[in-house]
Parts: C-alpha cells; sequence; structure tokens
C-alpha cells in the first residue's frame, strides 16, 4: 500500500474491510478484529490511528513480533497476516498496515481456555450469534445444515409413498413394504433422510424438505411465497398471492402424476397468471406461446430449492410477478465463492448436496451444472431475445426473466 492510498482509506472511514486502531491496544482486542475480518472477506487492521481518523503514530518497538504473537497465541486457527509499516506517514508519524485474507476455516479468538467466534457487521466486530456461527461453518464446509437431525421429527412425518416411488421408480431399486418400519428405518438412515440418534431416528432437514409429509410443520423456510402483482412494483393489490408449500418431489402412480411437489406448483402458480398466445405456423399447425419458457421458470426455481440457504429460518423463496418481469428470489448469500458470472459459464457448487442429488435423480437438474446458462440464459435468448439478470443482493439472490426486451431511445 502506497502512502497515498493509505491516507484515502483513513479518510474513507472505517467500514466492512478496515479497522483503525491504536498500537496500546491489548492483544485479545486485536485477536478479535483480525478474527472478525477472517471470518467475513479479509480486511485491513491500520494501527498508529485513532478512532476518528487522526493519525498517532506507533509507540510500540517491537509492533511487529507482538502482532505475529498474538496471531499465534490467540488465534484458533492461527493465521499469518501481511505486515507493512509506512513511515512518516505524517511527519514523524507512522502506521501499520495489517491485512488479513478471508479464512479457509472458522477462526476464534483463544482467552483464558475459552474461544469466543467474532464476526464483521459493517464497521463493528462482535461475537456471532449461534445462528451467524452455524452459517459460518456452514459456509466454510464444515457441516451440512441438510444432514442435521431434526428434533420431534421421524419416520412417521415422511411420505412413504414418494420414497417408494423414488427408491422404485427413479432409482430403480427394491423398496420395503409400506409397513415395514424397520426396513425402511435402515434404508432411510444409509441415504441420509434419516439420522440414527441415541435414543431415536429423527428425519434430516433433506429428508423432510425432499419427502415430508408436512414439511413447514417443522421447516418453516420450507416454501415459496408467490405474488402477481398489477404492476411493475410490489403492492398490496395483486392477481393473486399464494403460499406454495409442501415437499419438493412430485408423487407418480400408474397412470402418471398424482401430487405436485413445490416446483409443479410454481410452474402451475406462473401460468395462471401470465398470458398464453396462439398462432398457425405453416398455415395449419397450431402453436402456443407463453410470456414465459417453462423450461427457464422450472430451473430458476430448482436452483432456488436447491442452492438456498435453509439456516435462514424466517424467509421463503420469493416468487415475484409483475407486468414486466418475473423474478426468484433465494434467501442467502451464494455458497462456496459462487459469482453470478461464474454462474453464466456453468460452474458447480452446492450448498445442499443431498437435496441436488435426489432433485437431479428427478430430471430436474443438469449434470454439468449448466442449468443457469442451458436453461436460463439461452432459452430466454431464444424466447424472446432477452438477457436474465443474476444478481446478488446482499442476503438473497435475485433471478429475474424480462417478458419483453427494453425499448430501444
Amino acid at each position: 500500500m502506497t502512502k497515498t492510498e493509505l491516507l484515502e482509506t483513513i479518510r474513507n472511514g472505517e467500514s466492512s474491510g478496515v479497522e483503525f486502531k491504536r498500537d496500546v491496544t491489548d492483544n485479545r482486542a486485536l485477536a478479535q478484529e483480525l478474527v472478525a475480518f477472517a471470518n467475513l472477506e479479509g480486511g485491513r487492521v491500520l494501527m498508529g490511528v485513532d478512532d476518528d481518523g487522526t493519525v498517532v503514530g506507533i509507540s510500540r518497538p517491537d509492533l511487529e513480533e507482538w502482532v505475529m504473537t498474538t496471531c499465534r497465541d490467540k488465534i484458533r486457527p492461527e493465521i499469518i497476516p501481511y505486515y507493512e509499516l509506512l513511515r512518516d506517514v505524517e511527519p514523524g508519524k507512522s502506521v501499520a498496515v495489517i491485512q488479513i485474507v478471508r479464512g479457509l476455516a472458522v477462526h476464534h479468538v483463544w482467552h483464558n481456555n475459552h474461544r469466543t467466534y467474532y464476526i464483521r457487521v459493517g464497521s463493528q466486530s462482535r461475537e456471532a450469534s449461534p445462528e451467524e456461527l452455524e452459517r459460518l461453518f456452514q459456509q466454510r464446509g464444515a457441516f451440512r445444515l441438510e444432514l442435521r437431525p431434526v428434533p420431534g421429527s421421524s419416520l412417521t412425518d415422511l411420505d412413504i409413498r414418494r420414497l417408494a416411488d423414488y427408491f422404485g421408480r427413479v432409482r430403480q431399486q427394491p423398496a420395503p413394504t409400506a409397513t415395514d418400519d424397520a426396513s425402511w428405518t435402515q434404508l432411510l438412515v444409509n441415504t441420509e433422510f434419516l439420522s440414527r440418534e441415541a435414543e431415536a431416528t429423527p428425519a434430516t432437514v433433506a429428508g423432510l424438505l425432499l419427502f415430508g409429509l408436512h414439511p413447514n410443520r417443522f421447516l418453516p423456510q420450507g416454501g415459496i411465497s408467490a405474488a402477481a402483482y398489477a404492476g411493475t412494483e410490489k403492492d398490496y393489490a395483486t392477481q393473486e398471492r399464494a403460499s406454495l408449500r409442501g415437499p419438493l418431489t412430485p408423487l407418480f402412480g400408474e397412470s402418471g402424476l398424482v401430487e405436485n411437489g413445490l416446483v409443479e406448483q410454481a410452474i402451475e402458480f406462473v401460468r395462471r397468471n401470465t398470458v398464453t398466445t396462439a398462432s398457425l405456423e405453416g398455415g395449419a399447425r397450431r402453436v402456443e406461446r407463453r410470456e414465459y419458457p417453462d423450461e427457464a421458470i422450472r430451473e430458476a426455481v430448482v436452483n432456488a430449492l436447491v442452492h438456498r440457504d435453509y439456516l435462514l429460518s424466517a424467509t421463503d423463496i420469493e416468487l415475484s410477478m409483475y407486468t414486466d418481469r418475473l423474478e426468484v428470489v433465494s434467501p442467502g448469500r451464494l455458497p462456496n465463492g459462487i459469482t453470478p458470472e461464474r454462474m453464466r459459464i456453468g460452474c458447480r457448487a452446492a450448498r445442499n448436496q443431498l437435496i441436488k442429488d435426489v432433485m437431479r435423480d428427478y430430471g430436474y437438474l443438469e449434470h454439468m451444472g449448466m442449468g443457469i446458462p442451458r436453461k436460463v440464459i439461452k432459452s430466454m435468448r431464444e424466447h424472446n431475445g432477452t438477457e436474465p439478470d443474476l444478481i446478488e443482493d446482499g442476503e438473497r439472490f435475485i433471478v429475474r426473466l424480462w417478458k419483453k426486451p427494453p425499448v430501444s431511445g
């Protein structure tokens, strides 16, 4: 960092990626800031700068050694920061820049034989709540929420009809009889739809979401809030508003589809609230044209159901229809370093791998992670020449489909 860049950073003040500190602070306070940065996206601690941006300079003679010792003794897992000393930032006053990158693991401060996890929230570093800590571990791949047992649930909360259809028709393997609870329990524990605990076998999050009789009884965030608005903005007045509930998977019988899953419910909602036009091709064949291609809607909904952050327990997926566009809003940040740009070229990553695998078994997902480029982007270009928007907006991800191309000026 140059002196000019440093002074500009100081002028901009503290932020999610910048913290000012005097070098007389104790090592625990420094460790707290470094841990918070490592648990977010990285950042810089500027030592020798007061909270108001005044450059007070460095007084500690062994600052670099003290910083490195703090990172080794007070932080678990240990981190190695980039350390840089800029001299005479103001006459006779130097500033140390301690730069931290995003940690591959979740870091904590180790003090008095006690661990404390910190996160960065705006310009403040604070202790992580239990929910925030779970999300940190999930983001770093330390645990999978979808395999967590759901307290109070059991085999009786899963739809044996859907499970029999899945194992028999979809996976082409023998399934127990409907009344053979012991065999079902063993099969579902082995396939991670149930969890073997000390005194019970509760359903996992994935088991309930995929095959639950009433999954929202245990997981209220497992549905879709759908609304069709009369204009281009949200309003209390709607053409239709619906709370879509039930398991992700459909149920098939000998004569075909028996009960919809959430994907089919969402597509039906869109069909009810869009116009279908018909035309004759070649003077004889009647061709119907919908405002949005089904495969683009299906992929956007499936992508949200499979990849959303189910730790955000108070938020449904949103399916919003306006007079000029359709939006599918998925709660949570994109997983595992994925960006909208990487999605456009087919980059693969899964937050909920078991759910993804099962939905792929049903044919909802592309095998090479190409659903967004092939089914959303390509189908919208072919349908009406529009370019879908993929937007990461804070704690949500939006897929936006346009009804018509923009009017050129």
